[in-house]
């Protein structure tokens, strides 16, 4: 394994959330904690993010709430780095109703930290900073 670390995929991440297959979750758990146990940093990347979060509301049927909390409270105990816009993301209050919602936050979070301005036509998106809405004339 790599000296740097390594990253968990969507299908890892959501063993450890749901614990379902109990066979995979008991290799995903023991995983992650001789990761830790060895020093190993273990990250989790946006998209996984996303695409767990996406999983948990389709396929398991959690509620938005839900599934944030089930995510933040995995990225605040598990000892997993996640981006800085998924940290600020998902510790900010109200996110399951806030408008821009969890991913696009994701989404602007990587244009802002590359230095880029976001482009956007979601109305919502006003309300971050770097961000341009375009407008339609109709």
């Amino acid at each position: 394994m790599s000296a740097a670390g390594v990253s968990l995929d969507t299908s890892v991440l959501l063993r450890l959330l749901v614990a379902q297959p109990v066979d995979q979750f008991r290799v995903a758990i023991g995983f992650l904690q001789a990761q830790r146990a060895n020093h190993v940093s273990v990250h989790v990347g946006d998209l996984v993010l996303a695409e767990g979060y996406f999983a948990l509301l389709s396929f398991y049927r959690f509620s938005k709430p839900d599934a944030l909390a089930a995510l933040s409270q995995f990225v605040e105990h598990s000892g997993v780095t996640v981006s800085p816009a998924a940290r600020d993301s998902l510790a900010l209050p109200g996110l399951a109703t806030a408008q821009p919602g969890f991913v696009d936050r994701l989404i602007h979070g990587t244009a802002h930290s590359s230095g880029h301005t976001l482009v956007s036509f979601e109305k919502a998106a006003k309300k971050l900073p770097s961000t341009l809405v375009l407008a339609t004339a109709g």
